[in-house]
């Protein structure tokens, strides 16, 4: 079976459709998704989202792309975070690409989410982009290591990557790795140790190939298996058992027999 680490089933175009979404993920054999939050108001919904099904779980954070709303504290994480459901804390980290003239706002915050998942011993979801020196260097004072947790839909250096594993973190590969022009990302699939890979789609973001340009949605998560198989010269059920297994092991709050 397969386990979609990362999406967002709160946003409209995949939450109107959620008992198709469902039912494609069953068709293709995804026995789990990970519903990830983007802010505090929209969270109550994402909770509902894993609420409603043994196959989804849910995760509390605000984005770092996210500059309205509430600012969240490690109290209020903590607060949110302390339901059967609730896996993970994110998503979190840092984003220079939308926001260069902001950064300080957003390395506390990231800060703050660090703390509340030491805290409430619940691993991170990270997001990077244009930051990676300033990320690393951040989970490394704040001892993120303590807390684990994952750098989602990964596009960085094998570097990096490396750097992310000996804090103790997994690197996770979305449908961006079946991008033809995504070579970066290949060599990053073939670098990671099995045992530290997720995978993942982003949806409704980054539908992998053959499905590019249309709505995400975790029944996709097979598409990058296939192609992580393929740059490892794997069996496709190898993958799916190791990136399956990694994920449990990882968001140990999530009930693993609940999604059979």
């Amino acid at each position: 079976m397969f386990i979609d680490s990362h999406c967002h089933l709160d946003f409209p175009d995949l939450q109107s459709r959620q008992g198709e979404v469902l039912a494609h993920m069953k068709d293709r054999g995804v026995a789990g998704a990970l519903c990830v939050a983007v802010d505090i108001e929209r969270f109550p919904g994402v909770r509902a989202l894993a609420e409603s099904s043994p196959a989804l779980w849910a995760s509390v954070g605000v984005h770092p792309e996210h500059s309205e709303g509430r600012e969240p504290d490690v109290e209020l994480l903590c607060q949110l975070a302390d339901h059967p459901k609730v896996v993970a804390i994110g998503e979190t980290g840092l984003d220079y690409h939308w926001h260069k003239d902001r950064p300080e706002w957003q390395r506390e915050r990231f800060r703050v989410h660090i703390r509340a998942a030491r805290a409430c011993a619940k691993p991170l979801i990270v997001h990077t982009r244009d930051a990676s020196e300033d990320t690393l260097r951040i989970m490394d004072e704040e001892g993120a290591g303590g807390a684990g947790g994952v750098m989602h839909c990964f596009t960085e250096s094998v570097e990096v990557a490396a750097a992310a594993l000996d804090l103790g973190f997994y690197i996770s590969l979305s449908g961006i790795v079946t991008f033809r022009n995504a070579a970066q990302v290949k060599e990053v699939a073939r670098f990671v140790p099995l045992d530290r890979l997720l995978i993942e789609t982003d949806a409704p973001y980054l539908a992998p190939a053959p499905h590019r340009g249309k709505t995400n949605e975790p029944a996709f998560v097979v598409h990058v298996a296939e192609e992580v198989a393929r740059l490892r010269g794997l069996p496709l059920e190898t993958v799916a058992a190791a990136t399956t297994e990694n994920f449990f092991r990882l968001f140990q709050h999530a009930d693993q027999n609940a999604c059979h």
